[in-house]
Protein backbone atom coordinates (compact mmCIF):
# COMPACT_ATOMS: atom_id res chain seq x y z
CA UNK A 1 0.00 0.00 0.00
CA UNK A 2 1.48 3.37 -0.98
CA UNK A 3 1.15 6.56 1.09
CA UNK A 4 -1.74 7.93 -0.97
CA UNK A 5 -3.74 4.73 -0.58
CA UNK A 6 -2.99 4.66 3.12
CA UNK A 7 -4.25 8.21 3.63
CA UNK A 8 -7.51 7.30 1.92
CA UNK A 9 -8.00 4.27 4.15
CA UNK A 10 -7.00 6.20 7.27
CA UNK A 11 -10.02 8.42 6.78
CA UNK A 12 -12.14 5.39 7.58
CA UNK A 13 -11.25 5.74 11.25
CA UNK A 14 -12.94 9.11 11.52
CA UNK A 15 -16.15 7.86 9.91
CA UNK A 16 -16.19 4.42 11.58
CA UNK A 17 -16.78 2.72 8.24
CA UNK A 18 -15.48 -0.72 7.39
CA UNK A 19 -12.22 -1.19 5.55
CA UNK A 20 -12.08 -3.75 2.78
CA UNK A 21 -11.60 -7.01 4.69
CA UNK A 22 -8.76 -9.38 4.16
CA UNK A 23 -9.99 -12.55 2.51
CA UNK A 24 -10.78 -15.20 5.13
CA UNK A 25 -8.63 -18.29 5.13
CA UNK A 26 -10.32 -21.45 3.98
CA UNK A 27 -10.43 -24.46 6.26
CA UNK A 28 -7.25 -26.48 6.06
CA UNK A 29 -7.63 -29.87 4.47
CA UNK A 30 -7.00 -32.90 6.65
CA UNK A 31 -3.29 -33.35 7.26
CA UNK A 32 -2.41 -29.76 6.39
CA UNK A 33 -1.01 -27.35 8.99
CA UNK A 34 -3.54 -25.48 11.11
CA UNK A 35 -4.40 -21.98 10.00
CA UNK A 36 -6.65 -19.04 10.88
CA UNK A 37 -10.32 -19.86 10.38
CA UNK A 38 -11.91 -16.65 11.59
CA UNK A 39 -11.42 -12.87 11.31
CA UNK A 40 -13.31 -10.28 13.35
CA UNK A 41 -13.81 -6.55 12.85
CA UNK A 42 -11.79 -4.58 15.40
CA UNK A 43 -14.30 -1.99 16.56
CA UNK A 44 -14.63 1.27 14.68
CA UNK A 45 -11.24 0.80 13.01
CA UNK A 46 -12.80 -1.59 10.51
CA UNK A 47 -9.64 -3.71 10.59
CA UNK A 48 -10.45 -7.43 10.38
CA UNK A 49 -7.95 -9.22 12.61
CA UNK A 50 -7.22 -12.91 12.92
CA UNK A 51 -8.84 -14.29 16.06
CA UNK A 52 -5.50 -15.84 17.04
CA UNK A 53 -2.85 -13.18 16.53
CA UNK A 54 0.90 -12.94 16.96
CA UNK A 55 2.67 -11.55 20.02
CA UNK A 56 6.23 -10.85 18.96
CA UNK A 57 7.76 -10.26 22.38
CA UNK A 58 10.05 -13.29 22.01
CA UNK A 59 10.29 -13.41 18.22
CA UNK A 60 13.05 -15.88 17.24
CA UNK A 61 13.40 -15.09 13.53
CA UNK A 62 11.95 -13.30 10.53
CA UNK A 63 10.91 -16.65 9.09
CA UNK A 64 8.49 -17.15 11.99
CA UNK A 65 6.59 -14.06 10.85
CA UNK A 66 6.47 -15.40 7.30
CA UNK A 67 5.13 -18.75 8.53
CA UNK A 68 2.44 -16.96 10.52
CA UNK A 69 1.38 -14.87 7.52
CA UNK A 70 1.22 -18.01 5.40
CA UNK A 71 -1.12 -19.55 8.00
CA UNK A 72 -3.44 -16.53 7.85
CA UNK A 73 -2.33 -14.50 10.88
CA UNK A 74 -2.55 -10.83 9.98
CA UNK A 75 -2.12 -8.92 13.28
CA UNK A 76 1.36 -8.61 14.82
CA UNK A 77 2.04 -6.96 18.19
CA UNK A 78 5.54 -5.70 18.90
CA UNK A 79 7.41 -2.90 20.71
CA UNK A 80 10.76 -1.11 20.56
CA UNK A 81 11.87 -2.80 23.79
CA UNK A 82 11.07 -6.35 22.61
CA UNK A 83 14.69 -7.11 21.80
CA UNK A 84 15.20 -7.57 18.03
CA UNK A 85 11.48 -8.01 17.34
CA UNK A 86 10.91 -4.90 15.23
CA UNK A 87 14.09 -5.47 13.25
CA UNK A 88 13.10 -9.08 12.49
CA UNK A 89 9.63 -7.97 11.40
CA UNK A 90 11.36 -5.53 9.05
CA UNK A 91 13.38 -8.38 7.58
CA UNK A 92 10.19 -10.37 7.06
CA UNK A 93 8.52 -7.43 5.31
CA UNK A 94 11.47 -7.00 2.96
CA UNK A 95 11.11 -10.64 1.93
CA UNK A 96 7.32 -10.91 1.84
CA UNK A 97 6.23 -7.76 -0.06
CA UNK A 98 2.76 -8.20 1.40
CA UNK A 99 2.36 -5.26 3.78
CA UNK A 100 -1.35 -5.04 2.94
CA UNK A 101 -1.78 -8.53 4.46
CA UNK A 102 -0.30 -7.49 7.80
CA UNK A 103 -1.49 -5.18 10.56
CA UNK A 104 1.43 -3.93 12.66
CA UNK A 105 1.02 -2.64 16.20
CA UNK A 106 3.80 -1.11 18.27
CA UNK A 107 4.17 1.09 21.36
CA UNK A 108 5.21 4.59 22.41
CA UNK A 109 8.41 3.27 23.89
CA UNK A 110 12.20 3.57 23.97
CA UNK A 111 14.43 0.84 22.60
CA UNK A 112 17.30 1.80 24.91
CA UNK A 113 18.06 -0.17 28.10
CA UNK A 114 15.47 0.26 30.81
CA UNK A 115 15.50 3.51 32.76
CA UNK A 116 14.29 2.85 36.31
CA UNK A 117 12.69 -0.32 35.00
CA UNK A 118 10.43 1.46 32.50
CA UNK A 119 10.96 2.13 28.81
CA UNK A 120 7.46 3.47 28.02
CA UNK A 121 6.99 7.17 27.39
CA UNK A 122 5.28 9.08 30.20
CA UNK A 123 3.92 12.63 30.59
CA UNK A 124 6.96 14.86 30.49
CA UNK A 125 8.06 13.42 27.15
CA UNK A 126 7.71 15.96 24.37
CA UNK A 127 5.64 15.73 21.21
CA UNK A 128 8.90 15.32 19.29
CA UNK A 129 9.88 12.34 21.49
CA UNK A 130 6.55 10.61 20.87
CA UNK A 131 6.92 11.14 17.13
CA UNK A 132 10.54 9.98 17.19
CA UNK A 133 9.48 6.77 18.93
CA UNK A 134 7.17 5.93 16.02
CA UNK A 135 9.66 7.04 13.38
CA UNK A 136 12.31 4.76 14.85
CA UNK A 137 9.88 1.83 14.90
CA UNK A 138 9.01 2.45 11.25
CA UNK A 139 12.68 2.49 10.33
CA UNK A 140 13.38 -0.77 12.16
CA UNK A 141 10.37 -2.46 10.58
CA UNK A 142 11.10 -1.26 7.06
CA UNK A 143 7.63 0.25 6.63
CA UNK A 144 6.09 3.71 6.35
CA UNK A 145 3.12 3.35 8.69
CA UNK A 146 1.82 1.58 11.80
CA UNK A 147 -1.71 0.30 11.87
CA UNK A 148 -1.83 0.74 15.65
CA UNK A 149 0.27 2.59 18.24
CA UNK A 150 -0.23 1.92 21.95
CA UNK A 151 -0.01 3.86 25.15
CA UNK A 152 1.24 0.70 26.81
CA UNK A 153 1.11 -0.90 30.25
CA UNK A 154 -1.37 1.48 31.85
CA UNK A 155 -1.47 0.84 35.58
CA UNK A 156 2.07 -0.47 35.88
CA UNK A 157 2.56 1.99 38.76
CA UNK A 158 0.19 2.35 41.73
CA UNK A 159 -0.45 6.11 41.57
CA UNK A 160 -3.86 6.32 39.90
CA UNK A 161 -3.90 10.00 38.92
CA UNK A 162 -0.41 9.83 37.41
CA UNK A 163 -1.42 6.83 35.33
CA UNK A 164 -4.67 8.51 34.27
CA UNK A 165 -2.69 11.50 33.00
CA UNK A 166 -1.03 9.23 30.46
CA UNK A 167 -4.38 8.93 28.67
CA UNK A 168 -4.75 12.63 27.93
CA UNK A 169 -1.14 13.81 27.82
CA UNK A 170 -1.38 16.84 25.44
CA UNK A 171 2.06 16.14 23.95
CA UNK A 172 1.09 12.54 23.15
CA UNK A 173 -2.26 13.50 21.64
CA UNK A 174 -0.67 16.23 19.53
CA UNK A 175 1.90 13.72 18.29
CA UNK A 176 -0.86 11.25 17.36
CA UNK A 177 -2.74 13.93 15.45
CA UNK A 178 0.36 14.78 13.42
CA UNK A 179 1.24 11.12 12.84
CA UNK A 180 -2.26 10.32 11.61
CA UNK A 181 -2.27 13.36 9.33
CA UNK A 182 1.07 12.28 7.89
CA UNK A 183 -0.23 8.75 7.28
CA UNK A 184 2.21 7.19 9.72
CA UNK A 185 -0.32 5.92 12.29
CA UNK A 186 -3.75 4.53 11.69
CA UNK A 187 -5.27 3.96 15.15
CA UNK A 188 -4.54 4.89 18.77
CA UNK A 189 -4.77 2.18 21.40
CA UNK A 190 -4.17 1.63 25.10
CA UNK A 191 -3.20 -1.53 26.94
CA UNK A 192 -3.14 -2.71 30.53
CA UNK A 193 -2.14 -5.86 32.35
CA UNK A 194 -2.29 -4.11 35.71
CA UNK A 195 -1.03 -4.43 38.27
CA UNK A 196 -3.04 -1.41 39.47
CA UNK A 197 -6.51 -0.05 38.62
CA UNK A 198 -6.75 -1.87 35.30
CA UNK A 199 -10.53 -1.74 34.89
CA UNK A 200 -10.88 1.83 36.18
CA UNK A 201 -8.17 3.12 33.86
CA UNK A 202 -9.60 1.20 30.92
CA UNK A 203 -12.99 2.81 31.50
CA UNK A 204 -11.27 6.18 31.74
CA UNK A 205 -9.67 5.51 28.35
CA UNK A 206 -13.03 4.70 26.79
CA UNK A 207 -14.58 7.85 28.22
CA UNK A 208 -11.89 10.14 26.79
CA UNK A 209 -13.04 9.32 23.27
CA UNK A 210 -9.43 9.32 22.05
CA UNK A 211 -8.88 5.57 21.79
CA UNK A 212 -9.83 3.17 19.00
CA UNK A 213 -8.66 -0.05 20.68
CA UNK A 214 -8.22 -1.53 24.16
CA UNK A 215 -5.90 -4.46 24.82
CA UNK A 216 -6.51 -5.95 28.26
CA UNK A 217 -5.38 -8.92 30.30
CA UNK A 218 -8.35 -11.31 30.19
CA UNK A 219 -8.62 -14.99 30.98
CA UNK A 220 -10.88 -17.47 32.73
CA UNK A 221 -9.11 -16.91 36.08
CA UNK A 222 -9.27 -13.12 35.99
CA UNK A 223 -11.54 -11.23 38.39
CA UNK A 224 -15.07 -10.53 37.15
CA UNK A 225 -15.08 -6.78 36.39
CA UNK A 226 -13.41 -6.94 32.98
CA UNK A 227 -16.64 -7.94 31.18
CA UNK A 228 -18.13 -4.62 32.31
CA UNK A 229 -15.26 -2.82 30.62
CA UNK A 230 -15.74 -4.88 27.46
CA UNK A 231 -19.41 -3.91 27.23
CA UNK A 232 -18.71 -0.20 27.81
CA UNK A 233 -15.95 -0.18 25.20
CA UNK A 234 -18.02 -2.12 22.68
CA UNK A 235 -20.89 0.35 23.07
CA UNK A 236 -18.51 3.14 22.02
CA UNK A 237 -17.13 1.21 19.06
CA UNK A 238 -13.78 0.63 20.77
CA UNK A 239 -12.18 -2.60 19.59
CA UNK A 240 -11.08 -5.19 22.16
CA UNK A 241 -7.99 -7.38 22.03
CA UNK A 242 -7.23 -9.86 24.83
CA UNK A 243 -3.80 -10.76 26.18
CA UNK A 244 -2.50 -12.88 29.05
CA UNK A 245 -5.11 -15.42 28.00
CA UNK A 246 -3.15 -18.44 29.26
CA UNK A 247 -3.54 -17.43 32.92
CA UNK A 248 0.12 -17.68 33.77
CA UNK A 249 0.99 -20.33 31.17
CA UNK A 250 1.56 -22.94 33.88
CA UNK A 251 0.04 -25.81 31.91
CA UNK A 252 1.42 -29.15 33.06
CA UNK A 253 0.72 -30.75 29.69
CA UNK A 254 -1.48 -33.34 31.39
CA UNK A 255 -5.20 -33.23 30.66
CA UNK A 256 -8.07 -35.30 32.03
CA UNK A 257 -9.89 -37.76 29.81
CA UNK A 258 -12.30 -36.04 27.46
CA UNK A 259 -10.70 -32.60 27.84
CA UNK A 260 -9.14 -30.49 25.09
CA UNK A 261 -5.55 -29.16 25.33
CA UNK A 262 -5.47 -26.30 27.82
CA UNK A 263 -4.36 -23.54 25.36
CA UNK A 264 -7.31 -24.35 23.09
CA UNK A 265 -9.73 -24.18 25.99
CA UNK A 266 -8.24 -20.93 27.31
CA UNK A 267 -8.39 -19.26 23.89
CA UNK A 268 -11.91 -20.40 23.13
CA UNK A 269 -13.13 -19.19 26.53
CA UNK A 270 -11.87 -15.68 25.75
CA UNK A 271 -13.07 -15.64 22.15
CA UNK A 272 -16.61 -16.69 23.09
CA UNK A 273 -17.10 -13.13 24.38
CA UNK A 274 -18.65 -11.25 21.44
CA UNK A 275 -16.87 -8.00 22.29
CA UNK A 276 -13.42 -9.58 21.83
CA UNK A 277 -12.15 -9.35 18.26
CA UNK A 278 -9.02 -11.39 18.80
CA UNK A 279 -6.25 -12.34 21.19
CA UNK A 280 -2.51 -11.83 21.09
CA UNK A 281 -0.31 -14.67 22.32
CA UNK A 282 3.46 -14.94 22.27
CA UNK A 283 4.57 -17.42 19.61
CA UNK A 284 8.17 -18.61 19.69
CA UNK A 285 8.16 -21.92 17.79
CA UNK A 286 6.42 -23.64 14.90
CA UNK A 287 5.02 -26.16 17.39
CA UNK A 288 3.29 -23.32 19.26
CA UNK A 289 2.04 -21.89 15.98
CA UNK A 290 0.56 -25.27 15.04
CA UNK A 291 -0.98 -25.81 18.47
CA UNK A 292 -2.49 -22.36 18.94
CA UNK A 293 -4.04 -22.07 15.48
CA UNK A 294 -6.01 -25.26 16.03
CA UNK A 295 -8.29 -23.19 18.28
CA UNK A 296 -9.08 -20.60 15.60
CA UNK A 297 -12.76 -20.32 14.76
CA UNK A 298 -13.73 -23.06 17.22
CA UNK A 299 -16.67 -22.81 19.63
CA UNK A 300 -16.25 -23.26 23.39
CA UNK A 301 -17.54 -26.69 24.47
CA UNK A 302 -17.89 -28.95 27.49
CA UNK A 303 -14.49 -30.55 26.82
CA UNK A 304 -12.93 -27.09 27.07
CA UNK A 305 -14.55 -26.44 30.43
CA UNK A 306 -13.10 -29.72 31.72
CA UNK A 307 -9.64 -28.55 30.71
CA UNK A 308 -10.13 -25.20 32.47
CA UNK A 309 -11.45 -26.89 35.61
CA UNK A 310 -8.40 -29.13 35.66
CA UNK A 311 -6.07 -26.14 35.29
CA UNK A 312 -7.86 -24.23 38.04
CA UNK A 313 -7.58 -27.20 40.39
CA UNK A 314 -3.82 -27.40 39.77
CA UNK A 315 -2.91 -23.72 39.72
CA UNK A 316 -5.85 -21.67 40.97
CA UNK A 317 -4.23 -21.04 44.36
CA UNK A 318 -0.84 -20.38 42.78
CA UNK A 319 -1.67 -17.87 40.02
CA UNK A 320 -1.79 -14.18 40.96
CA UNK A 321 -4.73 -12.75 39.00
CA UNK A 322 -3.38 -10.06 36.70
CA UNK A 323 -4.48 -6.63 37.88
CA UNK A 324 -6.46 -7.85 40.91
CA UNK A 325 -4.78 -5.82 43.66
CA UNK A 326 -7.16 -6.95 46.43
CA UNK A 327 -4.33 -7.70 48.85
CA UNK A 328 -2.45 -4.45 48.22
CA UNK A 329 -4.01 -2.44 51.06
CA UNK A 330 -3.05 -5.11 53.59
CA UNK A 331 0.68 -4.39 53.19
CA UNK A 332 1.83 -1.70 55.63
CA UNK A 333 5.05 -1.20 53.66
CA UNK A 334 3.27 -0.53 50.37
CA UNK A 335 5.13 -3.33 48.56
CA UNK A 336 4.06 -3.42 44.90
CA UNK A 337 2.64 -6.92 45.21
CA UNK A 338 0.91 -7.34 41.85
CA UNK A 339 3.82 -5.96 39.84
CA UNK A 340 6.35 -8.11 41.70
CA UNK A 341 4.41 -11.33 41.18
CA UNK A 342 3.87 -10.48 37.50
CA UNK A 343 7.62 -9.96 37.03
CA UNK A 344 8.26 -13.28 38.76
CA UNK A 345 5.75 -14.93 36.39
CA UNK A 346 7.71 -13.54 33.44
CA UNK A 347 10.89 -15.02 34.92
CA UNK A 348 9.61 -18.42 36.04
CA UNK A 349 6.84 -19.22 33.54
CA UNK A 350 7.62 -17.14 30.44
CA UNK A 351 11.41 -17.61 30.43
CA UNK A 352 11.96 -13.83 30.16
CA UNK A 353 14.55 -13.67 32.93
CA UNK A 354 16.53 -10.57 31.96
CA UNK A 355 13.51 -8.37 31.39
CA UNK A 356 11.89 -9.53 34.62
CA UNK A 357 15.00 -8.62 36.62
CA UNK A 358 15.33 -5.26 34.90
CA UNK A 359 11.74 -4.33 35.63
CA UNK A 360 12.00 -5.52 39.22
CA UNK A 361 15.10 -3.38 39.72
CA UNK A 362 13.07 -0.31 38.77
CA UNK A 363 10.35 -0.77 41.38
CA UNK A 364 10.19 1.84 44.11
CA UNK A 365 8.86 -0.59 46.71
CA UNK A 366 10.19 -4.08 46.11
CA UNK A 367 9.92 -7.15 48.30
CA UNK A 368 13.14 -6.75 50.27
CA UNK A 369 11.16 -5.76 53.38
CA UNK A 370 9.15 -8.98 53.12
CA UNK A 371 12.18 -10.91 54.40
CA UNK A 372 11.61 -9.38 57.83
CA UNK A 373 7.84 -8.82 57.70
CA UNK A 374 6.55 -7.89 61.16
CA UNK A 375 2.89 -8.08 60.16
CA UNK A 376 2.67 -11.88 60.00
CA UNK A 377 2.04 -11.88 56.24
CA UNK A 378 -1.31 -10.08 56.43
CA UNK A 379 -1.30 -10.14 52.63
CA UNK A 380 -2.05 -13.88 52.76
CA UNK A 381 -5.37 -13.41 54.52
CA UNK A 382 -6.29 -10.59 52.13
CA UNK A 383 -5.94 -12.74 49.00
CA UNK A 384 -9.38 -14.00 47.94
CA UNK A 385 -7.81 -16.86 45.97
CA UNK A 386 -5.77 -18.48 48.75
CA UNK A 387 -2.28 -17.58 47.56
CA UNK A 388 0.58 -17.60 50.06
CA UNK A 389 1.44 -14.08 49.02
CA UNK A 390 4.19 -13.40 51.55
CA UNK A 391 6.06 -16.57 50.65
CA UNK A 392 5.73 -15.77 46.97
CA UNK A 393 7.06 -12.24 47.48
CA UNK A 394 10.13 -13.51 49.32
CA UNK A 395 10.79 -16.07 46.60
CA UNK A 396 10.38 -13.39 43.94
CA UNK A 397 12.86 -11.09 45.68
CA UNK A 398 15.49 -13.81 45.91
CA UNK A 399 14.97 -14.74 42.25
CA UNK A 400 14.75 -11.28 40.72
CA UNK A 401 17.37 -9.35 42.72
CA UNK A 402 20.87 -9.17 41.31
CA UNK A 403 22.42 -9.38 44.79
CA UNK A 404 19.73 -11.01 46.95
CA UNK A 405 21.03 -13.52 49.53
CA UNK A 406 20.47 -17.19 48.83
CA UNK A 407 17.69 -18.65 50.96
CA UNK A 408 18.88 -20.78 53.87
CA UNK A 409 17.94 -24.39 54.42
Amino acid sequence: MDRRSFLKSAAVLSTASTLPPLAPAVLAAEGEPARVRKYNVLGKTGLKMSDISFGAGKLPSASMILRAVDRGINYFDTAPDYGQSEKLIGEALSRHKGRDKMYLASKFCRAVPYQDGISHLYPGATKAEYIASVEESLKRMNTDYLDVVFVHALGEKPEYEAQKQRLTDPEMLAAVADLKKAGKVRALAVSSHGAHNMETLALDAVQTGHYDILMLAFNFLTFPKVPEVLKAAHAKGVGIIAMKTLAGAKDSGVKPEGATPFPHAAFKWVLQHPEVSGLVVTIKTTDELDLYLQASGQAFAAADQRALDHYAALFGSDYCRTGCGTCQSACPAGVEIGAILRHHMYFADYGDEKRAMQEYAGLERNAAVCETCADNDACNAACPYGLTVGEKLRAAHRTLSWDAPVAKG
